[in-house]
Formats: structure tokens, C-alpha cells, sequence
């Protein structure tokens, strides 16, 4: 199968993840989940719900906001509806656990609905997992309500997680199935994630234990806030970790920590949850002292989860799994789900570190460094579900300065954006993968938007904001209220113009769900664009709706649904600089005109506009055909049998032909395999040497091999010799019948110029 969505920006090294797929099943799209070198370096393995055996119904494609599969990821699920019908799922890994996603229909009084799955490993039943509809469903607009009564349903689903008792192998076939419509009609699968937990983590040497030696109660049927935070304090006091063990505690209240170490035995074990039967603005949560109480400082939370009871919206409600002021403090390995925000941190406050965690499921946003927070970071987190932007950065009146948000991985926001920062300078952006945005926002957002961001206060955009190797996956949307679509990246000057240097580099934009790139509401100004491949938009290249200023060196753009790529009604008010190597988005004059275009997604989606079919297709669409002119192999993953000195594979695919690959000498057979992504119909390989005149003319015997998964590998072209001749540019071109290749190796036997094998450059063309 070839997708080109699958094929990565130039000057970047990344393999866009497609899930396997049966017939007459979902589908085929990019998943956010596993993409080399991007994103949460998660420990589960993923497996979406469209693509598993079922007797269900698919649902989707779909991105039509408030419906049930434009919610789903990669806009796709399956709806059980009837006793006995099932989605089976095949372990491709050990797994002792699972979490999965999944929608049940609300009831009629906005409440919610609770019922159950049977879960069956190969045949047999294991257990019954309760599933629930009382964290989904919200109505009307922002902050939404629980009524049934008012319009625009959304918010469906939810995910629940449940431990298998021993550890599985893989090829088992883990199936959940529904035993009962009694307690939902319908039940919507999206996804499962399947990881090995292992055995809890125990207490550490000298640690006080707030069961042991405070009396908490594991069980969770008595309330433990006040023998936790004792526990805490009395860390605090005397320097010492304070450790949480394996049961589930009731917490109704923030736990106030400083200066002390907080941690669990996982965060499959240790469990905080909890809500104030009676002051419904009071709830679990872990909080710095605030900063007008001075903050706290030298903080580390870990190997626990934070699980919640929160319903609705209600920002005053201080709601948060952790928050206030965390300075020189680090959360490590926390999971939080069915809070208000994961985190929200006031500052003032420094050095505050959130990594390898995971924050599901919020009413409002994952994260939200809010107001003078500094050199802080998010990092390898994986964030789904949130019910406003994914991860944010908000300097209201304070500045915020030198924030990251890195390697982390962004589904699913259900309203506003997958990662942005409102304000901030010097702000870094990098190395994410964002995917699905639902409504009222973009992939990534840059902007001079919300309360207090403003250069008067020095908290509006400014110095270098750095968003480099990111990949968008089926971002922005076609958005209800503007009645236009927001693009996967989007600039915003709306409180004054954007005057900064915003640098967007090494980046993927894939299926955007309208535009690509968009700016709006005020001039956005020292954009700069590099190394950016632009592949699949609903609509434009570019949507340009206010004045401003970019440069484009290296960006390409394929399969935009518009034949003119470039929306654009200010005319030179945006001035472009064009440098070397763009092509597919430019045009002059672009469109401008008095309507929006309904987006057609051309990977990924249904063409037309967003209606899906009636009836599941019955076979996998066809794919968009490769650009044949484009090389495949350039800046893909590269391996080699050895290389000499300073002359390693990855010369060989740099686009560079005076740099070489050089293997160990007199060591036949050598070769270099190339990693392009996806399987490619390979119709001519051309091979290059330096074409310095220093090169005399020499054959190398070689032949070309092919495999689709990297393990069995077939010849594609037999052995024999071909000459490199400076004279003739130093090249050689193999031609071959166009067998689907992934992996494409280049085995050398020998060579009558040096006893190695060379090669400057390995090209691989579909033409």
C-alpha cells in the first residue's frame, strides 16, 4: 500500500505509523502513535478499533463537528449495538494490561449511563469492565452544560483501563464484547492500548509510608486527606520521601506540597481520587502553595495517578490534578484523568518540569503554564481528550519565558488547540506530534490572543519562538462559529500584531483538516518557514486573512484540495519571500473569494466535503499516486553492513553528492538499506559517486533487494556490474518492474576502484 501522507519533510528523519487494516475495515490513516523520533515515546502499543476483527458497525470517516466518529481518532471507530458483537484485538506484544477509548450514548437526562463490557482472552471470558457515560456529553456552548435539551452534543468519549491478572503473550486475542444492551443501547469502540505494567514499584529506603505510618486507608471507603497531607508535612519536616503504596485513596481536598518527594508504587497501583460529597469546588488534586503564599519549591511528584470525579466546567472551581507554584520541581510518571486540567500552575514560578506522564480525559485543558511561569518544560507526556487546548501557555499579565513543550504527543482536543502558547518569548515547540483537532482550533497556535498578552506588559510574543520537527496529523478544522475553517499551524495578532520571530522547521502538515498554514485577526510578521512538507489540505496551502510578512525556503506542498493553493483577499499587505526549493503552494494570483470551500481531505477523509458513506466501504479507498519525480530515499532512516572513517550510509541519502557512504575495506559483500516509509511501487533507482574529477571511472558490482517489513528481502535486480564515469556525471541507473518496496538495500560484491563499496547518493523514484 502506498500513502503519501507516510512520506516525511525534507531534512527530516521520521516514519509516519499506519495501522494494519482488514478488509472491508476503516479506512487507512496516519496514526499519531509510534512516529520515530516524535512524540511521547509511549509503552503501550496501540491498536484503533477500525482495523480489529469485529461484527460491528464502522462509523466514519467523519469530521463533521458533533458527530460521534469526528471525535474518534483518525475519525474512524466501531459501534456494537446488539448482544455478542465484539472487537477482537491481537496482541503484537507481551501486555498484562489495557486501557481503551470508547462512547456510550447519554441518557435522557444529561447524567450519564453506567453498563459493561465482557473482556475474553482467545475465547475465554475473563471479566466484566464497567464502562460509563458521566464524564461525556456536554451541550450548548462554552462552558458547556449537561442538558440534553440544548444543541451541539460533544465530548462522547472516555477511556477506562483494567489489569489482566498474568501477563499475555503475543498473538493472544483479547476481545471486549457486549453481553447486555440493558445498560446501553450501543457501545462505541475507538481504540485499544495494551502495555506491560509489570510489578509494583516498592518503598524506598527509608520512606515514610502513609499508610503504615500515618494510617491511610487503601481501600478508599474513608476519606485519607488529612493523613496524607500529615504524612507530607511531616517529609517535608524531616527530609524524607514520602510513599504512597499500592491501593486507592480517598482524597477530598488539594494535598499542599514543598520541598518533599511524593511517590507511588505506579500509577496502575497508587491511585488518589476523590471529591467533596458536599463543596462540589473541592477535589483531589497535589498543589504548590500559590504564589502570593510564596510558593513552593524542590517538589518531585511520581508513579502515581491522579483520578478524578469532575463532570462539568465550572473555571472557577480550582479542580486541577496538580497546580499553584512549583518552582525548581519535577512530576514525573503521574496519570492524570477526569480532573479539571491536568495542570494548571500559577506562577511566578521557575524550573517546573512535567514528563512521562499522561493526562486523559479533562474538562479543560492538559496543561496550562499560566502567567509568569519560566524555564519550564513538558515532556514525553501523552495527552488525550482534553476538553479544551491540549498543552498551553497563557501569559496573562506576567511573561512567560523560555517554556518547552517537547517530545510530547496531542490527540484529540476536543475544543481550541493541540499545543500553543498565548504570549511568551523564546518560547520552544518542538519535536510533538499533534493529531485530530476536534473544533475551535489548530495543531499548533501562535498567537497575541486572550486577557494580558500584550507588549505593554512585556507578555505578548516576542524574541524566537522555535517550532522545529513537529508532525500535524488531520489538524485545524472547519470551524462552526467562524463558518471557516482554522489551519493546522495558525498565527493570531489579535490583541495587537505579532512581531517576533517564529520559526517553523523540519515539519510535517498532514491531511490538515481546512488550510495548512493560517493567519488572522491582526499582522503576524518574522514568520519563516524551512524545511516544511506540506501533504494533504481540506482547502489551501496558505489561508491569508490578515497582513504580515513570511519566507519559504524548502517547503512543498502535494494533494491540496484547491486548485489554487493560496487563499489570500489583502493582496501585497502579506509580502512572501520565496527561497530555493518550494513548489505546490504558491500562486499568483492567488484565490480570493466571497465564499469558503467546504474542505475535501485528500488522505485519510472522504472526499466531498465531510458526508460519510452510508454503508462501511468495502474496500480500503485508493490511494493518491506518489509524485514520481520526487525522491523517496532522500533523508529517509538509513542503515549500513559497516562504513570506514567519516563516511557513514547516511551521506548516501543527504541530497548531497560530493559526501559519501564508504564501507569497510576489503570486506565484500557491503550494503546500505534505505527505510522509505512506506511501501513504494520502485521503478528506478539511480546511484551516484562524488563527480569530482579526483574520481577515476570504476564498475561496482551490485544488486538492488526489497522487503515491505525489513526482515525477508527479495532481489529486485540481479547482480552485475555498472560503471560510474566522471565524465558522465558519475551516476548509474538501475530500472526495476515497480514491486512494492519499503526497505530498499543496494548489496555490493565488488568494486575495480577501491575495495569498498561507494555510493554519494541512492535515489528511488515511483517513474
Amino acid at each position: 500500500m502506498s500513502v503519501s501522507l507516510a512520506l516525511a519533510a525534507a531534512g527530516t528523519v521520521v516514519a509516519v505509523a499506519l495501522a494494519p487494516h482488514a478488509a472491508a475495515a476503516g479506512v487507512p490513516a496516519p496514526s499519531p502513535v509510534g512516529i520515530s523520533g516524535r512524540g511521547a515515546a509511549v509503552p503501550f502499543k496501540e491498536q484503533e478499533a477500525e482495523y480489529a476483527a469485529t461484527n460491528g458497525t464502522l462509523i466514519g470517516p467523519d469530521r463533521l463537528y458533533g458527530r460521534l466518529p469526528s471525535e474518534a481518532s483518525g475519525r474512524q471507530a466501531v459501534t456494537l449495538d446488539a448482544t455478542g458483537e465484539y472487537v477482537e484485538f491481537t496482541l503484537t506484544a507481551p501486555a498484562d494490561a489495557m486501557s481503551f477509548r470508547y462512547s456510550l450514548p447519554d441518557n435522557a437526562a444529561g447524567t450519564g449511563r453506567d453498563a459493561s463490557l465482557d473482556l475474553t482472552v482467545d475465547g475465554n471470558r475473563l471479566k466484566s469492565v464497567p464502562v460509563t457515560s458521566k464524564y461525556g456529553w456536554y451541550y450548548g456552548g462554552y462552558p458547556f452544560n449537561n442538558n440534553p435539551g440544548d444543541t451541539d452534543p460533544h465530548h462522547f468519549y472516555d477511556e477506562t483501563r483494567t489489569m489482566f491478572g498474568s501477563t499475555l503473550p503475543a498473538g493472544s486475542k483479547v476481545r471486549l464484547q457486549v453481553s447486555s444492551t440493558g445498560g446501553s443501547p450501543s457501545f462505541t469502540i475507538d481504540l485499544a492500548d495494551f502495555e506491560q505494567v509489570g510489578a509494583p514499584i516498592g518503598k524506598p529506603s527509608g520512606a515514610l509510608d502513609v499508610v503504615g505510618d500515618f494510617g491511610a486507608d487503601p481501600t478508599g471507603a474513608t476519606d485519607s486527606t488529612a493523613k496524607i497531607q500529615a504524612a507530607v508535612d511531616t517529609g517535608r519536616a524531616q527530609g524524607r520521601t514520602v510513599y504512597i503504596p499500592r491501593g486507592t485513596f480517598q482524597v477530598r481536598d488539594h494535598i499542599v506540597v514543598d520541598q518533599v518527594t511524593l511517590a507511588g508504587a505506579g500509577p496502575w497501583y497508587s491511585v488518589l481520587t476523590g471529591r467533596d460529597p458536599v463543596d462540589r469546588s473541592k477535589a483531589v488534586g497535589v498543589y504548590g502553595k500559590y504564589a502570593g503564599q510564596g510558593g513552593s519549591r524542590n517538589v518531585t511528584l511520581k508513579d502515581f495517578a491522579i483520578m478524578g470525579d469532575i463532570r462539568e466546567r465550572v473555571d472557577d472551581d480550582q479542580v486541577n490534578a496538580i497546580g499553584g507554584a512549583l518552582s525548581d520541581s519535577t512530576v514525573d510518571n503521574v496519570w492524570m484523568q477526569h480532573t479539571k486540567c491536568g495542570a494548571w500552575m500559577d506562577g511566578p514560578m521557575d524550573n517546573f518540569t512535567v514528563k512521562n506522564s499522561r493526562i486523559l480525559d479533562q474538562t479543560a485543558d492538559g496543561v496550562n503554564f499560566h502567567m509568569g511561569v519560566t524555564n519550564s518544560t513538558v515532556t514525553n507526556t501523552f495527552v488525550r481528550n482534553t476538553g479544551d487546548d491540549g498543552l498551553a501557555m497563557w501569559a496573562e499579565n506576567v511573561p512567560n519565558v523560555k517554556n518547552k513543550f517537547t517530545f510530547d504527543t496531542v490527540v484529540l482536543p476536543i475544543l481550541a488547540n493541540n499545543i500553543v502558547t498565548y504570549g511568551g518569548k523564546d518560547i520552544t515547540l518542538s519535536d510533538n506530534v499533534m493529531a485530530d483537532t476536534v473544533t475551535n482550533g489548530g495543531g499548533l497556535h501562535v498567537a497575541n490572543r486572550y486577557p494580558g498578552v500584550n507588549s505593554g506588559q512585556g507578555t505578548a510574543v516576542s524574541g524566537t519562538i522555535t517550532a522545529a520537527r513537529n508532525t500535524l496529523i488531520r489538524a485545524g478544522n472547519n470551524d462552526y462559529n467562524w463558518q471557516f475553517g482554522v489551519g493546522a499551524v495558525w498565527f493570531s495578532g489579535l490583541n495587537e500584531p505579532l512581531n517576533a520571530t517564529v520559526d517553523v522547521t523540519d515539519s510535517e502538515i498532514l491531511d490538515s483538516s481546512y488550510a495548512a498554514i493560517m493567519n488572522i485577526e491582526g499582522a503576524t510578521n518574522g514568520l519563516r518557514f524551512d524545511h516544511v512538507r506540506i501533504d494533504g489540505a481540506g482547502t489551501y496551502a496558505l489561508q491569508i486573512q490578515a497582513p504580515g510578512s513570511a519566507s519559504f525556503n524548502d517547503v512543498t506542498a502535494t494533494n491540496i484540495a484547491q486548485s489554487n493553493p493560496i487563499h489570500n483577499c489583502v493582496g501585497s499587505g502579506f509580502r512572501i519571500t520565496r527561497g530555493t526549493g518550494n513548489s505546490g503552494w504558491y500562486a499568483d494570483p492567488p484565490a480570493c473569494t466571497g465564499t469558503w470551500p467546504d474542505p475535501k481531505w485528500t488522505n485519510g477523509g472522504v472526499p466531498g466535503g465531510g458526508t460519510p458513506p452510508t454503508d462501511p466501504p468495502t474496500d480500503p479507498p485508493t490511494d493518491p499516486p506518489t509524485d514520481p519525480t520526487v525522491n523517496l530515499a532522500k533523508n529517509r532512516p538509513v542503515t549500513e553492513s559497516s562504513h570506514t572513517d567519516v563516511y557513514p550510509a547516511a551521506n548516501a541519502v543527504d541530497g548531497n553528492a560530493n559526501s559519501y557512504w564508504e564501507s569497510a575495506n576489503n570486506a565484500f559483500p557491503q550494503s546500505v538499506t534505505v527505510d522509505l516509509g512506506t511501501a513504494e511501487a520502485v521503478r528506478r533507482v539511480v546511484l551516484k559517486l562524488p563527480p569530482a574529477a579526483a574520481w577515476a571511472t570504476r564498475t561496482q558490482t551490485l544488486s538492488i533487494q526489497g522487503s515491505t517489513d525489513g526482515t525477508a528481502f527479495s532481489t529486485l535486480k540481479a547482480s552485475a556490474g555498472h560503471t560510474f564515469d566522471p565524465a558522465g556525471g558519475n551516476t548509474a541507473t538501475v530500472t526495476l518492474s515497480g514491486t512494492p518496496t519499503r526497505y530498499l538495500r543496494v548489496l555490493i560484491t565488488g568494486n575495480t576502484g577501491w575495495p569498498a563499496g561507494q555510493l554519494s547518493e541512492i535515489e528511488a523514484y515511483t517513474g
